[in-house]
């Protein structure tokens, strides 16, 4: 063998190993995402399973507006119907699953709102365990879904800069979505004292 042949089999050898290095690199990234993923899952269904003794609870004092207890059941039927797929992450999906979650947000705060307006609900200490825990749950939430974006960014950090990009695609590895804010986190609430 000449030595251009044993130098060009040498410069294949590395640059086989080095795009074998690489996808084994985004596959295990990718299992990172998921396994982020279902800890996002995971404290959503808390949540989610937190409801119905609130709901109950709440529904113990006598003239607890009907409609707003309607809004927090069917919200979180809604948001628990939406399933998503650790492998189908994409930024699509990502808001479908989002918009659902911000629904039940919306609705358990205007149950807590209103829940404001009746002192014997408040005084009982099932409700407030409840909420307690509720808040504590929102506070995983948050972190659960902070790291899972620090997780996506690693990731898609890896699927798109070169030329890891190119063993991406050989691959079929693609960018996983984001959670993002609520337009509604965009405008900073008022606060009026003057009442």
């Amino acid at each position: 063998m000449s030595k251009g042949t044993i130098i060009a089999l040498v410069v294949a050898a590395v640059l086989v190993f080095w795009g074998i290095g690489v996808r084994n690199g985004m596959a295990t990234s990718e299992q990172d995402v998921e396994a982020s993923w279902a800890k996002v899952q995971t404290a959503y269904q808390r949540r989610a399973d937190l409801i119905p003794n609130l709901v109950k609870t709440v529904q113990g004092v006598a003239n607890f507006e009907k409609s707003t207890l309607t809004d927090v059941i069917s919200a979180r039927a809604s948001a628990t119907q939406i399933k998503l797929d650790a492998s189908d992450l994409s930024p699509e999906n990502m808001k479908k699953f989002q918009d659902a979650q911000s629904q039940l947000s919306g609705a358990l705060s205007r149950l807590m709102a209103v829940a404001e307006n009746y002192p014997t609900l408040k005084a009982t200490e099932n409700f407030s365990e409840l909420q307690a825990q509720l808040e504590g749950t929102e506070n995983r939430i948050k972190e659960e879904r902070d790291r899972f974006n620090d997780t996506v960014k690693e990731f898609n950090n890896k699927v798109v800069t070169f030329p890891n990009s190119l063993i991406a695609g050989f691959s079929g590895f693609s960018k996983k979505g984001y959670f993002e804010a609520d337009a509604s986190a965009q405008k900073a609430p008022s606060v009026d004292f003057s009442k």
